[in-house]
């Protein structure tokens, strides 16, 4: 099927909701594998990863660190909002941000968060839209106690910003599994904070797996990706090409470039951690910027330059993410493969297990 010939409704499937995974698995290698590399595909145990590569292969992780992003609080007319905020802008005292409340409020709108400034809390002012005058976002300067910075506050008075489709912590705030998730939803190897969503891929890891892969003599790296919440963004558009991709903020090391050149020379294969690190990666051999904002949209027929293996999670329906893996590993073997994890009962989506594919 040529690309230009995929709509929305080819990256549609039915999912029965008990697949989608609610909680952790009770240790994060001990999450399923399917080895979807060839035909027919293998179920495996993650811990199993390091056996499937060579030495000399080298792996590349998005060591971005997921932060208290969820605020709530209120107008001064005393309608709740909550706010989800995507990025702290340089200074670290202005945001951008989504935000659910009934009426929008205009700009120059003074907000009291988490009880406000004069409640142990801090305000807010609206500053405008972002990137543009109409655009998604809100642009907001924070005030807090003692000059405090965007990260100290959304760190004390903060929630961890899950996914949608877990049930809990939703509306509130109140999570009563707020230590599993503050651990959990972490990579073991987060280090850069500013995501609003975990690079999911990665959960899967532990000591042992990277002690593992290190003995194998394979090879690891990182980049940053700050995931934003545009990730769980459904497309809407039936026609791929109107779809407006979200943008992040990604960074590639020089550590991560000698690597990578390393892992060429030798003749080794590239093994992106997950569909952030893809993004990276091809965005950075498409624009030769190892940082800044991207907006790649992946979708079949897209010619990939560095990503030989991709380890990813299980996908929402019509994501731009089901786009990217069918573009990687083939369109109908994508679908075979999902057909195969629901029929065997995988667990789907940020807790869920996870695929190993190779680039067709």
């Amino acid at each position: 099927m040529p690309a230009q010939r995929f709509t929305l409704r080819d990256f549609d499937f039915e999912l029965p909701a008990q697949l989608i995974a609610q909680h952790p698995c009770a240790q994060r290698s001990t999450s399923r594998l399917l080895d979807g590399r060839g035909q027919p595909p293998v179920d495996r145990i993650f811990h199993q990863l390091p056996d499937l590569l060579q030495s000399g292969d080298l792996l590349v992780f998005n060591d971005t660190q997921v932060v208290k992003a969820r605020v709530f609080g209120e107008k001064a007319s005393g309608g709740k909002l909550e706010l989800l905020i995507e990025r702290v802008l340089p200074g670290g005292h202005e945001v951008v941000a989504h935000m659910k409340v009934s009426k929008k409020p205009l700009p120059g709108a003074r907000l009291h968060l988490c009880g406000g400034l004069q409640h142990g809390g801090f305000d807010a002012t609206l500053l405008g839209r972002w990137p543009e005058a109409d655009g998604p976002l809100f642009h907001l300067a924070l005030h807090g106690p003692q000059e405090a910075t965007a990260w100290q506050l959304m760190e004390q008075h903060g929630h961890l910003p899950l996914p949608p489709y877990i049930e809990r912590q939703q509306a509130s705030g109140h999570n009563p599994d707020a230590a599993e998730d503050g651990e959990r939803y972490q990579t073991v190897f987060a280090r850069q904070p500013g995501a609003v969503a975990a690079p999911t891929a990665a959960l899967h890891f532990d000591a042992g797996v990277l002690a593992a892969l290190q003995a194998k003599g394979v090879e690891t790296a990182s980049v940053t990706l700050h995931v934003g919440a545009g990730t769980f963004q459904p497309v809407k558009t039936e026609d791929l090409s109107q779809h407006q991709m979200h943008s992040e903020w990604y960074d590639i090391p020089l550590s991560t470039l000698a690597a990578l050149e390393r892992c060429r020379q030798r003749g080794g294969r590239v093994l992106a951690v997950g569909t952030t690190s893809v993004r990276t990666l091809e965005s950075w051999a498409a624009s030769g910027n190892t940082t800044g904002d991207t907006n790649i949209f992946i979708t079949p027929g897209f010619q990939f330059q560095v990503v030989d293996l991709l380890l990813t999670n299980f996908h929402l329906p019509k994501s731009t993410l089901m786009m990217l893996v069918s573009a990687f590993a083939g369109y109908e073997h994508i679908q075979a493969l999902y057909q195969h994890a629901i029929g065997q009962q995988y667990r789907f989506f940020s807790y869920g297990d996870a695929m190993l594919l190779q680039r067709q």
